[in-house]
């Protein structure tokens, strides 16, 4: 088959009109379920072939740390369509406040999470040991 490099559609080509379901404001799901679901919005919660995405628990701080980034994330997503949505810009202050307590506490235990991260000890963010590279014995000076 030879392909029209123009941009042009063959005369024998067939459209597909596709469909997204927009996000409908109301009432979001819990992190944890919204992270292992792929959106905080029930609506747009469409399993592939009746699979259901099972929520882990935010039992480590790292699953804490990711859920709460895409909370933040999906939310500033939706505030771009959405400005004048208050409940959504209160969740969002919510959910970020959070973030900076968990990320500032895991920064605290483990080292800065990115090269941005301000550091008043010297630039260490490839000095020191990652979280999985050590155990927190060995992080808190022990050998």
């Amino acid at each position: 088959m030879k392909y029209d490099q123009t941009g042009t559609l063959p005369a024998e080509g067939y459209l597909a009109n596709t469909y997204v379901p927009m996000q409908q404001p109301g009432d979001l799901y819990p992190i944890a379920k919204a992270f292992a679901c792929g959106t905080l919005f029930p609506g747009l919660d469409l399993p592939f072939k009746n699979m259901v995405n099972e929520e882990k628990p935010l039992n480590t701080p790292e699953m804490e740390l990711m859920s709460l980034s895409f909370a933040v994330h999906e939310l500033g997503l939706y505030l771009d369509i959405h400005p004048q949505d208050k409940k959504a810009l209160e969740y969002f202050n919510h959910y970020t406040a959070q973030l900076d307590v968990v990320k500032a506490k895991y920064e605290q235990k483990y080292g800065p999470l990115t090269m941005q991260t301000r550091q008043p000890k010297g630039y260490v963010w490839a000095a020191e040991p990652w979280p999985w590279d050590c155990d927190d014995n060995h992080r808190k000076g022990g050998k």
